[in-house]
């Protein structure tokens, strides 16, 4: 892919959410988001954000699209219009696989949406890009995601290190996915 080229990023819609590009007014709610130490100790490398890097991590994946085609999409509320997380496809340089994943703000915990965008993400993954298998990796004590990997049908593969940090590998493959 020539990264000169224009990338349309697709917007997905569930329910309640809208799956689309990043939007520069998203920045304060995102840095809310990754500042939160209670939040960022199960990202790599598991250390708040400045508004900087923020900025630099949604700089990074509006890049992830236009090299690789496929990234996260920033979560948006339907009914009230706000930044509320992010999900998506990514495969990092390095990374052992195409990676779904999510990260909600706090406002948004306990209603179900890590689940519901990941659903739309991971129908998205094996209808649209015809992936063979998607996998998440999840840290150790992560509770909340591992019930989300568990609702989209993931299971435990295996416990690997990803940048000096323990991971367990969540997968689920295409067949899989259209059997249940």
């Amino acid at each position: 892919m020539d990264l000169f080229d224009v990338i349309k990023i697709p917007v997905l819609q569930t329910e309640r959410l809208v799956l689309r590009s990043y939007q520069e007014n998203d920045l304060e709610p995102y840095y809310e988001m990754m500042a939160d130490p209670n939040i960022t100790r199960y990202l790599v490398p598991g250390i708040p954000m400045s508004r900087r890097e923020a900025w630099r991590s949604i700089a990074g994946m509006a890049g992830h699209w236009v090299i690789r085609g496929h990234g996260q999409w920033a979560i948006e509320e339907k009914e009230t219009g706000d930044f509320v997380g992010r999900c998506g496809i990514i495969e990092p340089e390095g990374w052992p696989g195409k990676e779904l994943g999510w990260v909600l703000h706090p406002k948004a915990w306990g209603k179900g949406y890590a689940t519901e965008a990941a659903k739309a993400a991971l129908d998205h993954a094996f209808k649209v890009m015809r992936l063979e298998k998607i996998i998440s990796l999840i840290q150790p004590g992560n509770d909340a995601s591992v019930a989300v990997a568990s609702r989209i049908g993931e299971k435990l593969e295996e416990r690997i290190t990803v940048f000096e940090k323990e991971a367990d590998v969540y997968s689920i493959t295409a067949k899989e996915y259209y059997s249940n």
